[in-house]
């Protein structure tokens, strides 16, 4: 089974090569590798043209959102995945990920790796803090291989951040990412809102399946959208209710999230009317 990997980056050469090697070395299948560079000051296109990579480039940075949709339309595979260029792929990522859609036999999933991160944020999603660097070239790469085989993560519930993927058929029906979250903040759970009211209920996190994230702080380089008051206009309740409520992000995953009716409460209400 091939993925469609779809790869937003903005100036940040080492970490995209990083990547995209990780995902070369490191997978069981021969996915598709699309990159999105934005402006791409530090030689990214020339890169991406060297190492055989299919890219659109942008003398902009037009954001997350935009560049995802932009990569979506000339991805060929029926799994979409989306994943941020500061992210190593871990040995044998993607088989349990094969396994769990296989199983399935349906289109309406939403799946994501496990994330490991060197510092503590108290994410109960992720594996952390295991500080094998923060750039790539202070990767202590050895030591994650060693050390990777003893970290016990089950599975859990609540998939939002990448690494995730989803079928081509649920990113049609939900239109893709909303640029009006541009360039980037709480476009994810707004995804995961479009999916819940697709019909989908299995928002998994698969504790198998494992990206090291050096957690660049791109957002720091750039005017930020506030997302969170976008969120609450359109959808009439707050991220982190639908999140914590609705997703049960976090939680051991116990199979198909049970209905819940999504309704503004007047907390929420009395907050989208002063934004």
């Amino acid at each position: 089974m091939q993925f469609s990997i779809l790869i937003p980056t903005w100036n940040n050469l080492e970490f995209l090569k990083c990547c995209v090697d990780s995902i070369r070395k490191n997978s069981i299948a021969e996915h598709e590798i699309l990159v999105y560079v934005n402006e791409g000051n530090d030689g990214s296109a020339d890169w991406c043209e060297q190492e055989d990579v299919k890219f659109i480039h942008s003398s902009s940075n037009v954001g997350v959102c935009t560049a995802l949709n932009a990569l979506f339309d000339i991805a060929t595979s029926d799994i979409i995945c989306y994943v941020n260029d500061d992210m190593y792929l871990c040995p044998n990522w993607d088989e349990p990920l094969i396994r769990e859609i296989e199983s399935l036999g349906h289109e309406k999933f939403y799946l994501s790796s496990t994330m490991i991160e060197p510092e503590d944020t108290r994410n109960k999603c992720v594996l952390a803090p295991f500080p094998f660097g923060k750039m790539p070239s202070e990767f202590k790469e050895g030591e994650l291989l060693t050390t990777l085989p003893n970290m016990k993560k089950a599975d859990w519930s609540g998939s939002t951040w990448p690494p995730n993927l989803m079928h081509r058929n649920m990113w049609i029906a939900i239109g893709g990412y909303g640029e009006e979250f541009s360039p980037g903040l709480y476009s994810d759970p707004d995804v995961s809102m479009k999916l819940w009211q697709q019909g989908v209920r299995i928002f998994k996190g698969l504790g198998e399946s494992r990206a090291y994230h050096f957690m660049s702080k791109s957002t720091g380089r750039v005017k930020m959208n506030d997302g969170k008051k976008t969120f609450l206009k359109k959808w009439g309740v707050s991220s982190s209710w639908i999140v914590k409520e609705v997703l049960q992000q976090g939680q051991l995953y116990a199979g198909p999230l049970p209905e819940k009716k999504i309704s503004p409460n007047l907390k929420d209400r009395l907050k989208g009317l002063f934004s």
